[in-house]
Order: structure tokens, then C-alpha cells, then sequence
């Protein structure tokens, strides 16, 4: 009987071991001891996982004899055990091997494996992992992947040894017989799995007899269920024509729109890590600036934001000067918020299929509907051949119920967004909030192809739905077919602000961590006009801002639209100018004036210029003018912040091949972002750094 006992006791002892759920944490790192943010981490057999962070950490909630799995893309697929010592568990991954089994190569026609013998060899995987590389861990027959492609954690196609089929150079990919230019490897990454039949892979020199010398570095076949897969590129950018110098004795004047919209850095970032080329116009500088934070200190007085002003000299342009403008918007704590509602517009056409567009769209969306108080109402509108609403307002306590009506949603069919638009703005302004949050939460690739769909058209209804006092936000998704211009258009005529999410950390950051400056206006129509003082300063040039010029008389007409600031949010805006007294390239002479006297006021000499403001509080109608002076000093030295943003700025235009950038040296600007980098809680501008190291190989 005690024996018994004993035995009941030790396996009920074991039960409850294996039901105790620990903390786990680490570090996951590559066999060169960098971190690798962005590794999945999942409980094997189930849907429960995390991501690393951008130094690598993750934390994840599992029972004792779980197996973590670890997955990055190009890397082996690691897994670990967790039993009671696994408080702490760190993973070094390593670079993954062609995971690829025995394959046949069909060149420009289907052909049978016996006719294409002569002018082509099959490779399997362990043929490829005896190529010289550096020493990882040998791949069993198990671990390879049988008759091309498979994968069933994760919705990303992942091809695997991507440099291991030669050393030199990457291989040529053909999806159903058509070769794939190098520039475009990342739209085919984003083929859903489940529509490709298999992945075949060939090397041999003989291969060039079938496609040429692009096949030197081997060929890689992708064979989808359609057949007929076309490599879809034609995002679209509003052009950017690059602001010039100004002569203050012509122009004293500069106004403009802000802009709080950070797509465009983000979009850059997906490009750069993708290895795909960067058009000119989808820089915008601004928008790269104002992606990071600064340490501008909170507004004291009854205005909701406070203005801080700094200069020296230009680090990429001895002969000129910098001068740095920032706005801090009054956080208000997310209690404090008023009630919110909320139409989802989510398109849901063909388009939308790929799983860095739908499938990442209602990952994001949870994020947002995780922190929805019972107060809030949402109600979700989705579009594709036809727009119709697939949850009625629904308060945010049912999280169940808004998780739920995301979870069905499937993309298929054409784009009406005209029609999408104005059912979201009817049941927006039908469930309307008086004194409350009202906004419209538009997710798309902007490729609308139905009705209403011109950048002309979209731009003239959001003109007439802004009346409505309903409030706009843009979330850009996906890659080939980004339409940039016209959700711009959108988010600028629709008192909104617009961004591109490219992964779960830019959603995580947009409508997680500024939750509140994303969906909560504190100032609508904020412009700024900045005249500067011909005797300190003899031209200027706007850093950015192109598309948000505003005409000098615009500054004092209140029925001109402009930039909206959300709480907490930061703006922040460079002039590049050329002192008094200096011979610069950039100041063309100017024949004298015969009827203009050019006569100086020379009363405000310790002045370099004065900043004007005008904003509107949310619901009124009349703006409101703040004035702050930058006065000459001696000072040598500026904040961390004024280097940093210096640093974008000239990345910016470094990627723009800006005609004014006389020092031109990546790692120049490597360094002053490096070494000004500091507050950076979340490593967003560690990051950057990591991302123009990156550019500087490509």
C-alpha cells in the first residue's frame, strides 16, 4: 500500500512539475554573437509565440516541458526544451543550409526530367551544405524538406541557403518560368505558402545554356498553383522636387504645413532590408526625422505644445548653418482621452492576399482593439468589389467579438475604396461622439482600381468628408503594388496622419506605444512661418516638408487645411542657411530691384529669426498664434537630439542624391548617429544605425 502511495505521489509530483508555467527570457544571437531582432518564438503545437526585440530579448510565458521553437529567416530552426532550471534560456542560431531535397529543373518550357539531363545537373541538400562555408551544424535527412516548399508555423515564405548555393554570387529565381530580377527577390518571399506547389533548386555551370549568365550563382524554381505568377512593382510616390535656397532679401518668407506622418521612414527601412532599390521620391526627410524621439520637454503654458529652438554649424557643409525647430505635443494619459469612435476600413481585395498585407493588417489591428476601453465603440467596414460593415459599433469590452469579425476577414476581389470611404464616413458620422474621439482607421495598399479612384477623385471626397469633424488615419501595407501617393493624399486633405507597418514592431509602435498620438488629435491646422533676419542670414533652404509648402498667405487664412498634432507627438523641422558675409554657390546675384527699397531694419541685431505658429484647437474654427525669437549666441554646443536628427537628415539626402550635401561619407554619418544615439529605450535609433550599416554593404 505505500508502495502505492509513493507511486501516486511521484507522478502527481511530476503532473504538477509539468503544468507549472515560468518565465522564460534570453537572448537570441547569431553564431558571431550579434543579436537578431525579430526571431518568432513559438510554443511547439500551439499558436502561442513572441518576437525578439531589437537587441535580441524576448520574454514568453511556458510550462515545463514545452519546446520553445526559433525561427529567422536564413537561419537553422532552433528548438529548446523548458524544464525547471529554463528561467534563462540563450540561443545561438545558425546559418541556414539549403533545406531543399533532391529537384528537377524545367527551363523555358515543361519538359520531362530525362530531356533536360544534358544541359543541367539536379542538386540536392547535402550537396549543397559540402560547399565551403563557415562551420555549422550538419543538417539530417529528416530536417530537409521533402518535394520543395513547405511550411505550417508561418504564413512568410522563407527559401532557405539563399547564398549557399555559391559563394559569390545569388542565385537567379524563376517562379513558373519567368526569371525574377534581383530587385524584386521580396515580393516573391511574400507568396503565400500555401500557393506554391514546390521550390526547386539547380547548379552547375551548365545551367547558363538555359538561362544565361544570370545563372551563374544557380537557379532557384518556384512552381505556383496558378501557374501564371507575375511579379506585380509598381508602387507609386508623389514627386518630390528638392527645396532650393532662398534669398531673404526676396523671400524673407518660409511657411509650411506640419507633418507628423513617419511612413516613409519605415517604408525605406522595408526597402533596405529587403536589398531592393530606393526611389527618390518615397524619401521624404521629414518623415524621417519625426520617426524618432526627442527629448523636447512638455508644454507648460495654456498652448498644447512647446517650441524649442537650437543652431550650428551644418556637419555635411562647413560654409552654412543648421537651425532646428521642434514641437512637443501635451501627452494626455490614455484615461484621459475622451470616447472613442472608431470605424475600421479595411480592405479586403485580391490585392490584399500576400501575408505582409491582410494576415499582418489583423495581427496589427489587435493591438489596437487590446486597448480599447468599454467606452469605446468600434465598428468595422471592409471593401473589395463592393463595401459593406461586418461589425456593427461594438463596445471595447468585447474584445472577443471585435477579435473575432478581424479574424474572419479573406481577401478576394477588386478595390472600391471611393465606395469604402463613404459608408466608413456614414456609419462614423451616425455613431458621431460630441466632444468625443471620432476617426476612421483606413488599412490598405492603396491600390484602388473601382469607382472612385484617381488621387484627383480620392482627394476631392476626402475634402468634402473632413467637414464631417471625423478624423482620419492611413495605415499602408505591403509591397509591389504600395500606393504612397495616394494614402498621403488621403491622410493630408483628411485631417489625419498616415503610416506604413512592415512588421508587428512597427505595429506594436504605432498602435501600441503612440496609441494615443495616433488616434487622439490636440491641434488641428498647425502651421508654421519662420522669417528670418537678412542681417544675420542672407539665404535658407527648407529641409523636407516639399509636399507641405504653404503660400505666404496662407499662414493667416484659416480656411487653409494643414498638419494635425497628436498628443505626445513631436515635429521637428531643419533650415539649412548661409550666414552673412559668406561665399557660397548656393546665393546666385540678383540684378538690384528699381522700384523695391531693400532698406534694413537693423533694430533686432542678436536676432537670427522669429517663428510664428498657428494652430486650431479640434473642434473650433479659428486659429490661434504662438510667436518664439532664436536669438544669436555664443553657444559651441547642441543637444544630443540637434546631432541626431542632423544625421537622418543627411542620410536622407545622401539617398536622394541631394545636390547640396558636400560631404558625402556614409560612415561620417554612421558616426554622429552612433555617438548622439542615447535615450533610446526602445532602440529605434540603434536601429538606424544598424540600417544604414546595412545599406553600406548592399
Amino acid at each position: 500500500m505505500k508502495l502505492l502511495n509513493y507511486m501516486f505521489l511521484f507522478f502527481f509530483s511530476i503532473g504538477v512539475l509539468n503544468a507549472q508555467e515560468i518565465k522564460v527570457t534570453g537572448k537570441v544571437t547569431d553564431n558571431q554573437n550579434l543579436a537578431l531582432p525579430g526571431v518568432n518564438i513559438l510554443i511547439k503545437g500551439s499558436h502561442k509565440g513572441v518576437q525578439t526585440d531589437f537587441d535580441g530579448n524576448y520574454t514568453i510565458l511556458a510550462h515545463i516541458g514545452d519546446t520553445l521553437m526559433y525561427s529567422y529567416l536564413g537561419y537553422e530552426t532552433e528548438e529548446k526544451k523548458v524544464d525547471s532550471q529554463s528561467t534563462t534560456m540563450h540561443v545561438t542560431m545558425q546559418v541556414s543550409a539549403a533545406q531543399l531535397e533532391e529537384v528537377v529543373v524545367v527551363g523555358y518550357a515543361p519538359v520531362y526530367k530525362r530531356q533536360i539531363t544534358a544541359s543541367a545537373t539536379v542538386v540536392s541538400s547535402e550537396s549543397i551544405s559540402r560547399k565551403p562555408r563557415k562551420r555549422r551544424r550538419k543538417l539530417s535527412r529528416k530536417q530537409t524538406i521533402n518535394k520543395g516548399y513547405t511550411n505550417q508555423n508561418n504564413s512568410t515564405i522563407r527559401i532557405r541557403g539563399m547564398n549557399s548555393i555559391s559563394n559569390v554570387n545569388q542565385p537567379l529565381y524563376v517562379v513558373d518560368g519567368v526569371p525574377v530580377n534581383s530587385r524584386d527577390i521580396a515580393l516573391v518571399k511574400a507568396i503565400k505558402p500555401e500557393n506554391i506547389i514546390k521550390t526547386e533548386v539547380l547548379k552547375n555551370k551548365k545551367t547558363s545554356a538555359i538561362y544565361g549568365s544570370r545563372a551563374s550563382g544557380g537557379v532557384v524554381l518556384i512552381t505556383t498553383k496558378s501557374g501564371n505568377y507575375k511579379v506585380q512593382n509598381d508602387e507609386s510616390y508623389k514627386e518630390i522636387i528638392e527645396n532650393d535656397f532662398k534669398r531673404v532679401n526676396l523671400s524673407p518668407l518660409s511657411t509650411f504645413s506640419i507633418d507628423v506622418d513617419k511612413a516613409s521612414y519605415s517604408n525605406i527601412r522595408r526597402m533596405i532590408n529587403n536589398g531592393t532599390n530606393i526611389p527618390a521620391d518615397a524619401v521624404k526627410i521629414e518623415e524621417m526625422i519625426n520617426y524618432f524621439d526627442y527629448e523636447y520637454e512638455q508644454p507648460i503654458g495654456k498652448h498644447p505644445f512647446a517650441i524649442h529652438t537650437e543652431y550650428t554649424s551644418t556637419p555635411w557643409n562647413a560654409k552654412t548653418q543648421l537651425v532646428k525647430i521642434g514641437l512637443k505635443g501635451k501627452e494626455i494619459p490614455q484615461n484621459e482621452i475622451p470616447p472613442s469612435n472608431l470605424v475600421f476600413l479595411i480592405d479586403v481585395s485580391g490585392s490584399m492576399s500576400n501575408s505582409n498585407k491582410l494576415p499582418l493588417l489583423k495581427k496589427a489591428f489587435k493591438l489596437l482593439v487590446k486597448q480599447l476601453r468599454e467606452k469605446d465603440k468600434v465598428s468595422i467596414v471592409v471593401y473589395a468589389g463592393a463595401a459593406g460593415m461586418v461589425l456593427k459599433p461594438t463596445s471595447g469590452a468585447n474584445k472577443q467579438e471585435i477579435n473575432q469579425a478581424l479574424q474572419n476577414l479573406q481577401a478576394g476581389g477588386s478595390t472600391a475604396g471611393g465606395e469604402g470611404i463613404q459608408l466608413a464616413y456614414k456609419i462614423a458620422k451616425e455613431n458621431f461622439i460630441k466632444n468625443g474621439n471620432n476617426r476612421v482607421i483606413l488599412a490598405t495598399d492603396g491600390d484602388f482600381n473601382v469607382g472612385i479612384s484617381s488621387d484627383k477623385e480620392m482627394k476631392d471626397l476626402i475634402e468634402e468628408k473632413r467637414k464631417s469633424n471625423v478624423f482620419l488615419t492611413c495605415l499602408g501595407f505591403g509591397m509591389g503594388n504600395y500606393k504612397d501617393s495616394k494614402l498621403e493624399t488621403l491622410a493630408d486633405k483628411g485631417n489625419g496622419n498616415h503610416a506604413y507597418i512592415d512588421t508587428m514592431q512597427e505595429a506594436q509602435r504605432v498602435l501600441g506605444k503612440e496609441f494615443g498620438g495616433t488616434l487622439y488629435t490636440i491641434a488641428k491646422d498647425v502651421k508654421i512661418q519662420v522669417e528670418f533676419n537678412p542681417g544675420k542670414v542672407q539665404a535658407y533652404r527648407l529641409i523636407g516638408y516639399e509636399n507641405r509648402l504653404l503660400e505666404d498667405e496662407d499662414f493667416v487664412d484659416d480656411t487653409k487645411d494643414a498638419g494635425e498634432l497628436g498628443s505626445g507627438h513631436t515635429v521637428t523641422a531643419l533650415y539649412e542657411v548661409v550666414p552673412v558675409g559668406v561665399k557660397s554657390e548656393y546665393v546666385k546675384d540678383v540684378a538690384n530691384l528699381k522700384y523695391t527699397d531693400s532698406k534694413m531694419n537693423t533694430d533686432y541685431g542678436d536676432e537670427l529669426l522669429t517663428v510664428k505658429f498657428r494652430y486650431k484647437k479640434p473642434k473650433e474654427r479659428k486659429s490661434i498664434e504662438m510667436i518664439h525669437v532664436l536669438k544669436t549666441d555664443n553657444k559651441s554646443s547642441v543637444s544630443q537630439d540637434f546631432n541626431f536628427a542632423a544625421s537622418v537628415a543627411w542620410f536622407g539626402m545622401k539617398l536622394r542624391n541631394s545636390k547640396y550635401i558636400e560631404n558625402e561619407d556614409l560612415n561620417t554619418i554612421i558616426s554622429l548617429a552612433r555617438t548622439n544615439k542615447e535615450k533610446d529605450d526602445q532602440g529605434y535609433k540603434a536601429e538606424f544605425v544598424r540600417l544604414m550599416n546595412s545599406y553600406n554593404g548592399l
